[in-house]
């Protein structure tokens, strides 16, 4: 057994069971075999190395076995009192251990200190109880599984290791057992992830994931492993297992075995990369300004081409400058709202835990003035979205456009630059003719421009704005008819008060400032009659909303 030195003999108290090398110092075997470790030495011998002696060992990990046979987490890692010269065992992919192949288990039954072998097959089928692989023996005559052979690895012809015998039949008329197959073992001991060549997994992706771990262990870096793990997995992976996860390290190993999508680890490993060179906040690349850098949650809504009622609505959430899927569905206009508050809830799960959230309805151009502000951020939470976070709306067409978005991008490079702009007011009468309002804000290079009365009214001057194109612009969703009227003009007023309101303010700031205006109206003793609790803001940044070409002009077909 010279090439398997690494098996090992381990006596606690009056147990003896066996073990396997895995590190210069570290041991595996059940937890059931060291149950004595608080009042008995463990020592540890290597039958393939006699020369090594006995070396005392301590408990490193404990896999949280509470005792009882059907009790799961029956493992425990041993670290050496001293490192030995032994090549640590070898692991096979994981389900290697099926088909019939012939396996191979050494233990150290009564009698037998230098081992015996034990050969056995595993059945076909789920795991029982989600936790072990039932072993039967391959003839009816040879060794059993018997006590010694607790902990022992489990092994194919070749020597590389499939798993861990855990139990045994405990009649030696009965030839069965039970094992711990590798990705068992791996929810106990996270670290045995970097051992084990998953299909899939690059080594050189594995290794750098659990030396971040490592790293996250030594720095005492506090940080969510739930938000990890969905960050990791994206909107369509698995959901996050009931409970969610104590550790990184097993968020991590959950990842690596549980998860088909093989770059989720990868994804995994660059999130816990960032938070562990993070310094303090820093400015939105994007812009240099040092102003907020807004993480979009949107929400697309256009004509689904189905009949007059029916819309596509698709929600995205912007993670690391990269557009994340949430849901999309066909749906009657008056479905929208409540499939847009569920998968809004959901879109959140994808931010980063420090990202500055930045709700986002991109709308057909006679949907702008719906009250998405209005609406409640759930059934059971009355608060209206544009209270509780920032809220804009952008124009579809435009929000598709590459020469708009090219325009409307130099544009916000001028406005971080001058640091704001003047507020171009648009009164309710409009006595302007469209060309003319289109020169004036083409002439002063508008970045900010505010309507009295609500599109419908003055739709050829609103969409004078929109082409030109202005990056901001403002208007009350209800109020003035925008036509001629006796008395007090409520626009002009609006437009009054608005320019007092912003000005100062970074156009950059405004979909947190225009969510201030929105609360402090909501608030207000009168709301109905506040100026700005129906303010509607298009906020157009292309710089927040990068998306690849492909998908500005290829429909993306909705889940039914």
């Amino acid at each position: 057994m010279s090439t398997s030195a690494w098996h090992t003999r381990i006596v606690c108290g009056g147990e003896v069971g066996a073990g396997f090398l895995v590190s210069a110092r570290r041991v595996l075997t059940c937890a059931h075999v060291v149950r004595s470790s608080d009042t008995a030495e463990i020592t540890v011998a290597f039958p393939g190395r006699r020369d090594l002696g006995a070396v005392p060992a301590s408990v490193a990990v404990h896999g949280g076995w509470r005792g009882g046979a059907a009790d799961p987490g029956d493992l425990a890692v041993l670290e050496l009192a001293r490192e030995v010269d032994v090549t640590p065992a070898a692991f096979a992919p994981p389900g290697a251990e099926h088909g019939g192949a012939e396996l191979v288990a050494y233990g150290f039954p009564r009698g037998y200190d230098e081992g015996m072998l034990a050969s056995y097959r595993a059945l076909p089928g789920p795991l029982i109880s989600g936790e072990w692989v039932q072993l039967e023996a391959r003839t009816a005559h040879g060794q059993p599984l018997a006590a010694g052979f607790s902990g022992a690895a489990v092994t194919l012809a070749d020597g590389t290791v499939v798993g861990m015998v855990s139990a045994i039949a405990g009649d030696r008329t009965v030839r069965v057992g039970r094992m711990l197959p590798t990705e068992v073992m791996a929810r106990y001991w996270g670290e045995l992830g970097e051992l084990v060549p998953t299909p899939g997994h690059r080594p050189e992706v594995r290794r750098r994931l659990y030396g971040l771990l490592r790293r996250a262990a030594r720095t005492g870096l506090v940080c969510d492993p739930d938000r990890l793990y969905v960050d990791a997995v994206g909107a369509f992976g698995p959901p996050l297992p009931e409970g969610g996860f104590d550790s990184l390290t097993r968020a991590a190993a959950y990842v690596q075995w549980e998860v088909p999508d093989a770059g989720a680890v990868g994804r995994f490993a660059d999130r816990l990369a960032e938070l562990l060179t993070a310094g303090p906040a820093r400015p939105d690349p994007a812009d240099g300004s040092g102003t907020t850098a807004w993480a979009p949650i949107v929400v697309e809504i256009e004509h689904s081409g189905a009949g007059t009622d029916q819309v596509t609505v698709e929600v995205f959430a912007y993670r690391d400058g990269q557009r994340r899927p949430v849901g999309a569905r066909r749906l009657p206009r008056t479905a929208v709202r409540a499939f847009v508050q569920e998968r809004i809830d959901e879109a959140f799960a994808q931010l980063a835990p420090d990202a500055e959230e930045l709700i986002t309805f991109v709308l057909p151009r006679e949907w702008l003035n719906e009250p998405v502000a209005r609406w409640e951020c759930s059934p059971d939470d009355a608060t209206p979205l544009g209270c509780a976070y920032p809220l804009v709306v952008a124009d579809r067409a435009r929000h598709r456009s590459g020469r708009l978005r090219h325009q409307l991008t130099k544009k916000w490079q001028k406005l971080d630059v001058g640091g704001g702009s003047a507020l171009h007011r648009i009164g309710c009468g409009a006595p302007e003719r469209p060309p003319s309002l289109r020169k004036r804000l083409r002439d002063h290079d508008a970045g900010l421009a505010a309507y009295a009365a609500p599109p419908t009214a003055v739709r050829p001057h609103f969409e004078a704005g929109l082409n030109v194109p202005v990056p901001v612009l403002l208007w009350p969703r209800t109020g003035c008819p925008g036509t001629g009227h006796d008395g007090p003009c409520a626009g002009e007023a609006f437009l009054d008060e608005l320019a007092e309101s912003v000005t100062g303010v970074p156009p950059a700031e405004l979909p947190r400032h225009v969510r201030i205006l929105r609360e402090t109206a909501e608030a207000a003793d009168e709301p109905d009659r506040h100026w700005a609790r129906d303010v509607q803001l298009l906020w157009d940044d292309p710089r927040r909303f990068p998306e690849p070409a492909a998908s500005r002009h290829s429909p993306v077909t909705p889940v039914a």
